[in-house]
Formats: structure tokens, C-alpha cells, sequence
């Protein structure tokens, strides 16, 4: 294995690193967007082709990442580099880094504008705001919030303190010490809602829409769907996974480490879905509402049902902290880059690259706005900056990595990295890793571009 040391410290153990990855793979999308597509592409058939591609596909390019971050023990871009010059006589990788960099940057500049969103009706919730409101009132309170600039550049603020106030204190007192605290609190939150739906809820219909197999309704664009999400919903690609995989200790191994986060964040995909849908069906709405489901539909139904006040307050608080981890993990490899390369401190560099990400933030803010006339290409500025890192940088990003890893790292490197041997379980890895996964990549990117301007 490599003998380099991170120069940003260490994870404390393998159990902390599981907590950190979770964090940056369970976000916003695996709340409402996983039960969605999953009830609407035929259930219980879906849920099962999901599986086969995020074990098969999803799994592979995790470890991958992981081996390089761990080789490297440095940021993306500086580890790409090394490896790069060691394994294939070029410093050129380093692009991979980079564009990992600014993809995460751009990402979290919206992402954060969403998370405020979510903060925002935290404290609605807890005013009881929702209470006996119709679904047009719900409806214009949320048209008001996207018109309110100045109340969203608030929201958007206070979320950036929060996440640069984390990845300011490092490693150990900075990352694990949040997500120590964050995890276990959104999934004791995840349970308490749970109960809360199936006592209240339409249990029962919600677990037919999610698990009955419909493979009449499993069609090939479902299967894409099931592919893509796979892909995303483990946060690679970016550069996060490769920057905390960089803190990861010689001993842990990284394909039980990789498999005990796929099946954390497949966990709490499924179990977001049967918080939601018992209370969409026990009040008559719309499943397919898609990301409306969260700030238009459940409000609705919150104010309307027993308790729904502090249930629904709570909701707003997982989905805080959801995005919180995911923050967290979008902004490190940019921290770690100005960290360890332009010797700035975690201070210094969390002020300048939360002030970046704060100006970014506000072409989102405003494209519901001040500047929604303002259209070009994929029509606003959010719509442009959303397709730009979701269909063409992370995908790019999570190829790259994939092919360096099985086509360019020569078979000892990475054998000596993974320490599962030589034998089925490493050459499993290495086939999918070397074929598999490329492939459907590939097809990913094929058909985001069909979609875009087919």
C-alpha cells in the first residue's frame, strides 16, 4: 500500500469514514427523488434493477475512488498527478481533479439555495404556518419564497456558515465530529417519522406503490433511470469521495467500507419513501409530484393531520441536515486543494471558498427572479448550471476515474490498495470496474444528451 501521509489527518476509525461517505452520498435527491422514480417505474421491479446497478455499477466506481484517494493521499487534484506520473508517465490526470473541484463548487452554489428552502420551511413548520392552509395557499407561499430574493439570500447564507464552519476545523474536529453528531440524528429522526406514517398514514398503499412488482411498467427509460441514479445518488465523480477516501487508515478495507455505505444509502432512500408516500395517500395527493412533492405536496398534508406540526417540523430538520453532510462533502476537495496547495489555512480557504460559493449561489437565487427573463441554453442560469454539473461533469468525472483506475493503475497497484487478493473478488471488481461501468457511463451520458438536445 502507499506509504504517503494525508496531510489533513486521519479518520479515527473505518466506522467514522462510513458515517462521513453516507453523509455526502444521502442528500436532498435521496429523500423525495429515489421513492419517486422507484413508485413511478414500476415498484418493486424497479427497486430490484436498481440494486443489480448500483451494486454492479454503483459499487465498483466507489472503490475505485476510493483506492486512488487513499493511493494519493492528497487532494484530487495533487493525487491524479502523482498517480498519473507514477502509473502512466503523465501529470495530464490532474484535469480529472480539477474539474472534480468545480464541479462540486457549482454543484453546492444551487444545491445550497435548496437547502435553504429547506431550512426556510423548518421554521414555517414550526409556526405553524401549514395549519388548515389549502394546497393554492401552499402553492402561493412557495411562488413567494422563490419571488423573495432577499429572504433566499438570507437562507442561502446561513447555510454556508454552517457548512464552512465544519470544514474549518478539520478532519477529525471538523468533518467526523459533525457527522458523528449529524448521522445518528437523521436517522433517529428517519425512525421517528417512520412511525409517525404508518400510524398515521397510508402504510399499506404506500409499501404497493414502492415494492409490488409492476414489470409492465419497468420500461427501458426506467431502466436509464434506475442506471443514472445508481450512479448519483453515491456522490462520485466529484471528488469528495476521493478527498475522504485520502483520510482513509491503511487497515481499512475499502470493499467492505464501500458496501456498508451502499447498503446505508440504499437504506435510507427506501425508508424516506415509506415516510413520504403514507402521508401522500392517507391525504389524497399526487405521488408524482417530483421535487414539488417536498415544498408544495407535504406541507398540505402536514397542516391538515394530527401532530403534523412537530412531525412536520421534523421533516424539514432531516432534510437540513441531509443536505448538511452533503455540503460538507461537495466543498473538502476544494479545501483541501487551497489547503495543501496555496498554503492557506482551513480558516482562511473555508472564508474565501464560502464567499465563492455564496456570489455563485446568487445566479440561482435570482433565476427565479430578478433575472427569470434571462433566458439561453438549457433556458436559466440555475437550469444551465444544474445540467451542466449533472449530465456532462459528474458523469465525465465518475468515467475517468473508472477507466484510471482499471485501465491505467496497473494490476499490483491496485490489488495492493483494495487487499481483497488476487483472486475472484478482485477480478469481479476488475472486470466491472474495466468494462461494466465505463459502458454505462457512457450510456448515462448518451442519453442525457439525447434528452438535452435529441
Amino acid at each position: 500500500m502507499s506509504n504517503r501521509t494525508s496531510l489533513q489527518g486521519m479518520w479515527s476509525s473505518r466506522f467514522a469514514f462510513i458515517l462521513a461517505v453516507t453523509g455526502s452520498a444521502v442528500g436532498l435527491g435521496n429523500i423525495w427523488k429515489f421513492p419517486y422514480i422507484a413508485g413511478e417505474n414500476g415498484g418493486g421491479a424497479f427497486v430490484l434493477v436498481y440494486l443489480l446497478c448500483v451494486f454492479g455499477i454503483g459499487l465498483p466506481i466507489m472503490m475505485s475512488e476510493i483506492l486512488i484517494g487513499r493511493r494519493g493521499r492528497r487532494n484530487p487534484v495533487t493525487t491524479m498527478a502523482l498517480l498519473g506520473e507514477e502509473e502512466a508517465g503523465t501529470e495530464r490526470w490532474k484535469l480529472v481533479g480539477v474539474m472534480g473541484i468545480f464541479g462540486g463548487i457549482l454543484i453546492l452554489s444551487f444545491y445550497s439555495v435548496i437547502a435553504g428552502w429547506a431550512l426556510s420551511y423548518t421554521f414555517k413548520s414550526g409556526s405553524s404556518a401549514f395549519v388548515g392552509v389549502s394546497a393554492q395557499d401552499i402553492g402561493d407561499l412557495f411562488s413567494d419564497h422563490l419571488a423573495d430574493w432577499k429572504s433566499q439570500v438570507m437562507w442561502h447564507g446561513i447555510f454556508m456558515v454552517m457548512t464552512i464552519s465544519v470544514v474549518a476545523r478539520g478532519v477529525r474536529n471538523g468533518l467526523e465530529l459533525a457527522v458523528r453528531v449529524l448521522m445518528p440524528a437523521l436517522l433517529i429522526l428517519l425512525v421517528a417519522l417512520l412511525f409517525y406514517s404508518m400510524k398515521e398514514g397510508d402504510f399499506s398503499g404506500a409499501m404497493r406503490f414502492m415494492f409490488s412488482p409492476k414489470w409492465e411498467a419497468l420500461t427501458i427509460d426506467g431502466v436509464m433511470i434506475a442506471l443514472g441514479h445508481a450512479f448519483f445518488t453515491l456522490s462520485v465523480g466529484m471528488g469528495a469521495v476521493m478527498a475522504y477516501g485520502a483520510y482513509l487508515p491503511e487497515d481499512a478495507s475499502i470493499g467492505s467500507t464501500s458496501i456498508a455505505v451502499v447498503l446505508a444509502d440504499t437504506t435510507i432512500a427506501i425508508l424516506s419513501g415509506l415516510v413520504i408516500f403514507p402521508i401522500v395517500f392517507a391525504n389524497g395527493l399526487d405521488p408524482g409530484a417530483g421535487p414539488g412533492l417536498i415544498f408544495t405536496t407535504l406541507p398540505v398534508a402536514f397542516g391538515s393531520m394530527s401532530g403534523g406540526v412537530v412531525f412536520g417540523t421534523m421533516f424539514f430538520i432531516l432534510l437540513s441536515f441531509a443536505a448538511w453532510t452533503s455540503a460538507i462533502g461537495l466543498i473538502e476537495p476544494a479545501m483541501a486543494w487551497l489547503n495543501e496547495r496555496k498554503e492557506l489555512t482551513r480558516v482562511k480557504a473555508s472564508l474565501l471558498l464560502g464567499g465563492v460559493i455564496f456570489f455563485l449561489g446568487l445566479l440561482t437565487i435570482f433565476s427565479f427572479n430578478l433575472l427569470s427573463g434571462l433566458q439561453f441554453g438549457r433556458g436559466t442560469f440555475f437550469d444551465n448550471i444544474d445540467f451542466f454539473t449533472s449530465s456532462v461533469m459528474l458523469p465525465l468525472g465518475g468515467f475517468f476515474i473508472v477507466v484510471f483506475a482499471g485501465w491505467v493503475m496497473c494490476r499490483n497497484s491496485t490489488s495492493e490498495e483494495l487487499a481483497i487478493g488476487t483472486g475472484l473478488r478482485f477480478s469481479t471488481w476488475r472486470f466491472l470496474a474495466r468494462f461494466v461501468a465505463p459502458v454505462a457511463i457512457l450510456a448515462i451520458f448518451a442519453n442525457a444528451m439525447i434528452e438535452a438536445f435529441g
